[in-house]
């Protein structure tokens, strides 16, 4: 077994460890990869105007010629810094290791720390985030997935955790951090002793809600009523309620479960998720005995929900809804259907996974009681067809043949059973609020007909998914029948296709609205703001080499729907993914985060020299005082 290290992905870590089954030969599929003119006078079209709302007629696209977009598109580049463009001015708002109180130290960048500075600072590798407006007040709550052990475990030669102090520190640089921010003369900064700052972390008590919760393959030696746990953890994307909550996604929770037992068998349906004897480093199991699956095969079941925080109490218990389902969560995107019900869009981000909906029980009204709104309803996954219409597949008892509390534990499976269409690797969905649509962003697919998912479901180049090894990435959107966000059926498209036309003149080169101006790879986080505008970051190779020649450092981009026009806006430091988006309730404050800045060891952002590189939020304004988005 490989050791987990900064030359390779927490995904390539577990296909090496855990490989997928090699059934499907890529020599039988990968004819069905066709021309780029080919594929573009098919069946498929781009740039919106292609479809129109509330029907399922396509029409060919039509660029407008009034622009919607309020800055001039920037330059592709590798600096150590961020770039926007002229008439905009970026400030670092908090970073890694900064502390929320006044009785907090500062970060020892020589150590990183130890775990009692830790739990009283900002976490590490901030993703996801939300802003929200209570009394005045704004209150910012972030994602903190993961973090570099090299950076945080500086203080040993090993650059891994060595005692309980360091394991606990590594505990508390994940999970939320929750802080009120404020703004004077135009600069905005975290207020420390804030009755709102809290630090939600791997040891924070948990509730465990909806039909999962009190079920025999929840419950544990510590929990044997299966409804309580602890903590959260690898919280990547997220989401926010109407009725004012915070959605922290936990997706990639597989790779902080061992084994003490090097002869335990692992069980299949522990292998679906990733999970097996060995952890990515973070060596949890060594001082905590509910990480050691041979001792508490139970433990993963109760990780890789949606964590529901109430970001203006801090003495509320989160609550992890399985009724939301069970896999790698990357975000929850939630809108309110036109009879009330509450809709949560939701992508599984492994290759060859689904695409998920929920649809409540019960209807929301504002003012009315949401305690439990998340904890009834239907989970649905996605099948797409070649003739650009699709449906949501009901995860039912009797369309799977698992009760109801299986089906929110063993999501995947249930899935499969229903056929739903494996996808390269959903990430964000967005849903537009000037428009009824919604749109996924599929990063990239190196197995795209070459080898099946985890489950053995087989990913064909086709539909919604057309490139063979896909190392691009391309954005999908649909439009749900009778303009309703609960009908079980759709029409969709391919809004862009990434690529590089500098390089390929086939399907690798891209729709027709990426050039060499704008062109990117592994779109990831998309946000929609209130004009419907879509946000688009990335988080892909940064080599600016061969096949990724142009596209520099990761970066954050606008897309028009109504024209298909996309133009680049930010530009990140080097070996960092942008990612998370948010604003200030005037709006005229765009907050972004900077994710792992020096993965591999060369970059120094955001304090330059020899520093260490250190994870954080940055705030965007214009110079001209207005709104952005």
């Amino acid at each position: 077994m490989k050791d987990l290290d900064t030359e390779i992905s927490f995904d390539e870590f577990d296909e090496i460890n855990y490989p997928r089954p090699e059934t499907c030969e890529f020599d039988d599929v990968v004819e069905t990869a066709i021309s780029r003119r080919g594929f573009l006078s098919g069946v498929l079209t781009f740039g919106a105007g292609s479809f129109v709302v509330g029907t399922s007629t396509l029409i060919e696209p039509a660029f407008a010629h009034t622009s919607r977009f309020a800055f001039d598109a920037i330059a592709a580049n590798t600096d150590d810094t961020i770039t926007v463009p002229n008439g905009y001015t970026w400030d670092m708002l908090v970073k890694w290791g900064d502390p929320l109180w006044s009785d907090g130290a500062e970060l020892d960048e020589t150590t990183g720390g130890d775990a009692a500075s830790q739990a009283r600072a900002f976490g590490d590798h901030n993703d996801g985030m939300s802003v929200f407006s209570h009394q005045g007040k704004q209150i910012l709550v972030a994602n903190n997935e993961y973090t570099n052990l090299s950076t945080l475990y500086a203080n040993r030669e090993t650059q891994r955790p060595e005692n309980a102090d360091d394991v606990a520190k590594g505990k508390n640089a994940h999970g939320v951090t929750v802080v009120e921010i404020s703004e004077t003369n135009g600069k905005w900064a975290i207020v420390k002793d804030s009755p709102f700052n809290r630090r939600i972390t791997a040891d924070t008590p948990m509730q465990l809600t909806g039909p999962a919760a009190g079920h025999k393959l929840m419950q544990t030696a510590a929990d044997p009523s299966g409804t309580k746990s602890l903590g959260t953890w690898n919280n990547c994307g997220n989401g926010e309620t109407p009725w004012g909550t915070y959605l922290a996604c936990e997706e990639n929770f597989n790779g902080y479960f061992s084994s003490s037992d090097e002869n335990f068998d692992v069980p299949a349906r522990m292998k679906r998720y990733g999970i097996g004897l060995q952890d990515w480093g973070y060596a949890w199991a060594t001082s905590d005995e509910r990480f050691d699956i041979s001792k508490n095969p139970n433990e993963p079941n109760r990780a890789g929900y949606v964590v529901e925080i109430d970001p203006t109490d801090p003495s509320a218990t989160p609550k992890k809804r399985t009724a939301l389902g069970r896999f790698k969560h990357e975000n929850a995107d939630v809108v309110i259907a036109p009879n009330g019900k509450v809709v949560v869009y939701m992508g599984d981000d492994e290759r060859g996974e689904f695409l998920y909906k929920f649809v409540s029980e019960g209807y929301y009204s504002q003012g009315g009681n949401t305690d439990d709104m998340l904890d009834s309803g239907t989970l649905y996954a996605a099948k797409f067809s070649a003739d650009q219409r699709g449906e949501w597949l009901a995860l039912t008892p009797e369309t799977t043949g698992l009760d109801l509390a299986e089906i929110c534990i063993h999501t995947r499976q249930a899935a499969s059973i229903v056929g739903a269409t494996t996808m390269d690797r959903p990430e964000w969905v967005a849903t537009n609020p000037t428009r009824v649509e919604a749109y996924v962003a599929l990063t990239n697919n190196k197995n795209r007909g070459v080898k099946p998912n985890a489950g053995g479901d087989e990913s064909p180049v086709e539909g919604p998914n057309p490139r063979a090894e896909n190392h691009y990435g391309q954005i999908v959107r649909w439009v749900p029948d009778e303009q309703d966000h609960t009908s079980t059926t759709f029409t969709w498209d391919i809004y862009a296709l990434a690529g590089n036309p500098d390089v390929h003149d086939d399907t690798y080169a891209g729709s027709e609205n990426i050039n060499a101006g704008n062109m990117f790879n592994s779109p990831d986080g998309i946000i929609f703001d209130s004009n419907g505008m879509l946000w688009i970051q990335t988080d892909g190779n940064y080599s600016n080499a061969e096949d990724f020649a142009g596209m520099g450092n990761n970066q954050m981009l606008v897309g028009d729907p109504v024209t298909g026009e996309i133009r680049r806006f930010l530009v990140g430091p080097k070996e960092a993914e942008v990612t998370g988006l948010s604003w200030s309730a005037d709006r005229k404050t765009m907050f972004v985060g900077i994710q792992h800045p020096g993965e591999k060891g060369n970059s120094h952002f955001p304090h330059g020299g020899n520093r260490i590189p250190r994870s954080g939020v940055i705030a965007i304004r214009r110079n001209d005082g207005q709104t952005i988005g």
